[in-house]
């Protein structure tokens, strides 16, 4: 069991600049793409966590030569083109913890020539994977054993696959971002219709040059991808990433006297719904030095200091936009004057722990009252 975090003094006032580790959607992200194209693709900034190494090393156990100096913080991966991945016999890919590992990385599997065995920890084991299963299994992959949506799963893909129509209604990124990456091994043209989600993959795509169009009807996306087109190797440098900033900019909203420059993070419209609900909540956090970086929009973030947070009744537009930093936001509102009210929040149970129970549960330890309703969170 690892050891408890003991905090014994508070902080002190502070005037400072940093700059966060990169964001992990966009180094998953990168290094997919990466082992896909034709050539040496090259990243700075890649995110040295547990998700990202669990990424790296199922890429290795796939042939994908990959150099990854973490002193020097750049990674070396030299990619094939598309259908390039060599699948050796009794082949076991471990996702460890991480959901966008294992979903994404499935989708680049379904032309594999062996069954693949796909794993994940005692948490990742628990989370849905049938929303992966359902589009992959109509490009043309098998999965065993059969009706189970969970992991440990095998994946046998198929030398016939066929682009698919495919309708997303979870406003999910990985379950569209899975779908995306299965359409570069199929033939012809996929149409995918889904709900607004985080667009990371779509704008690399676009700066790939892979062939996309994208239509918005109502509040739906329809995206349709030309497949089995290869592209080039890439450099990139991963801008850092917004929800690792979001506890820094929580802290300085709490903290007195304090202020905060958060260098180039990536503030993707997709990703900043904490920025627009704290500076509801009465937070002055401005974005200066906004540059476009191969699509996506790179910030300095300023936070200073709140001398006081109003409470909230957060609008449901912006659950998408800030799903991953709602436990955050919850501390922030359990400062704020008032009652705050988040619904529709059903989706954090649904990642690799219940955070929605989970956050409850904190926040009572520490005597914030707090209330989870049914269908309403």
């Amino acid at each position: 069991m690892p050891k408890p975090i003991i905090i014994n003094r508070t902080i002190k006032k502070y005037n400072k600049k940093i700059k966060v580790d990169g964001d992990k959607s966009l180094s998953i992200r990168f290094a997919l793409l990466a082992s896909q194209a034709i050539g040496m693709s090259k990243a700075y900034n890649l995110l040295k966590s547990e998700d990202v190494v669990s990424t790296i090393n199922c890429l290795k156990k796939l042939g994908v030569k990959i150099k990854w100096d973490k002193k020097n913080n750049f990674c070396l991966i030299n990619g094939n083109g598309l259908n390039s991945y060599v699948y050796k016999d009794n082949l076991t890919l471990n996702g460890n913890n991480s959901g966008t590992c294992v979903r994404l990385l499935t989708s680049l599997l379904i032309n594999s020539s062996k069954k693949i065995k796909i794993v994940g920890d005692k948490s990742l084991s628990k989370r849905d994977m049938k929303r992966i299963i359902d589009p992959l299994t109509e490009f043309g992959a098998t999965f065993y054993p059969k009706n189970k949506n969970t992991l440990p799963l095998y994946i046998k893909g198929s030398n016939y696959l066929t682009p698919i129509n495919y309708l997303e209604l979870k406003g999910s990124s990985q379950c569209k971002s899975s779908v995306m990456l299965a359409a570069l091994l199929a033939p012809g043209e996929t149409k995918l219709m889904c709900k607004p989600s985080r667009n990371h993959t779509e704008l690399l795509f676009k700066y790939l040059k892979i062939p996309i169009k994208i239509k918005k009807i109502k509040n739906f996306e329809i995206i349709k991808i030309k497949g089995r087109q290869n592209f080039n190797a890439f450099n990139y440098n991963v801008p850092s990433d917004i929800s690792s900033s979001a506890f820094f900019i929580v802290l300085t909203l709490l903290s007195k006297g304090s202020k905060l420059i958060l260098e180039k993070v990536g503030v993707n419209k997709s990703r900043t719904g904490v920025i627009e609900i704290l500076n509801k909540m009465g937070a002055k956090i401005n974005l200066k030095n906004k540059k476009n970086y191969k699509g996506e929009i790179v910030a300095d973030i300023h936070v200073r200091s709140a001398k006081s947070l109003k409470s909230i009744n957060c609008p449901t537009k912006l659950n998408t936009s800030a799903i991953d930093e709602f436990l955050i936001i919850f501390l922030a509102a359990a400062k704020a004057k008032g009652v705050s009210y988040f619904k529709n929040l059903e989706e954090l149970n649904k990642k690799e722990s219940r955070r929605l129970n989970w956050g409850s549960k904190i926040l009572s330890m520490i005597g914030v009252k707090n209330k989870l309703i049914k269908n309403h969170g």
